[in-house]
């Protein structure tokens, strides 16, 4: 359910270009009467409207999703908030300048700050936060953390610069297609090759012969 309320805004923002891409003259017009006001020139153009739409609705929703975590009195992740940040800055910025350039960049961004935020926290706080977000629910060694932790730098360094290379060098249509299915099946990918490798370092399952006694030899 987590990840469907992370990958909302993605879901609206490739709904919403396919809707306007498919209707491209009303998608101009809408946005021009009711957007004009923030567009530089007041004119939205019949090839700029679906990716101007998309980011309005996507700057929406992200700040939706705060608002509503607000008003339930829950935490607001911190990369939620680094998200809201970029997707006002850099969706301002397409929409005011006529450029999905800024939007395309956002993905990009958001990735290298998470890997950043992975790669600081245990230089900065001796902290690694892949082990306080999982460690009430994996008991790990400590050097299958640390490990655990630059693969997760690595997939969001390498997903950052996945993302620049698709927006320059495909059409924007194959980048929305990229930023949904491509971003989620392949963190998903990620996220089950890591399952399978961790399997290798959890206790064995209670009542099985030895299991209380002894502990499972590491795998080399």
């Amino acid at each position: 359910m987590k990840l469907l309320f992370d990958f909302l805004p993605i879901i609206l923002f490739f709904g919403t270009f396919k809707y306007a891409e498919s209707e491209k003259a009303w998608a101009a017009d809408f946005a021009t009467r009711h957007l004009g006001f923030m567009v530089s020139g007041s004119k939205v153009s019949v090839a700029e409207a679906p990716v101007l739409l998309a980011t309005v609705v996507v700057i929406v929703a992200t700040l939706a999703q705060v608002v509503w975590l607000k008003l339930r009195r829950r935490k607001v992740d911190a990369m939620l908030w680094v998200s809201l940040a970029l997707v006002v800055v850099l969706g301002g910025l397409t929409i005011w300048f006529h450029s999905e350039t800024f939007i395309k960049w956002k993905p990009s961004a958001l990735y290298w700050a998470m890997g950043l935020a992975f790669w600081l926290s245990p230089l900065l706080f001796n902290r690694n936060l892949l082990k306080v977000l999982l460690g009430e629910q994996l008991d790990l060694p400590g050097k299958v953390w640390h490990r655990l932790n630059f693969a997760w730098i690595a997939f969001f360094g390498v997903m950052g610069l996945l993302n620049i290379w698709v927006a320059h060098t495909f059409t924007t249509a194959t980048w929305v297609n990229f930023k949904l299915f491509g971003g989620l099946g392949l963190m998903l990918l990620f996220m089950l090759a890591q399952g399978l490798w961790i399997s290798r370092y959890l206790e064995p399952a209670a009542g099985k012969p030895g299991s209380e006694d002894a502990s499972p030899e590491e795998p080399r």
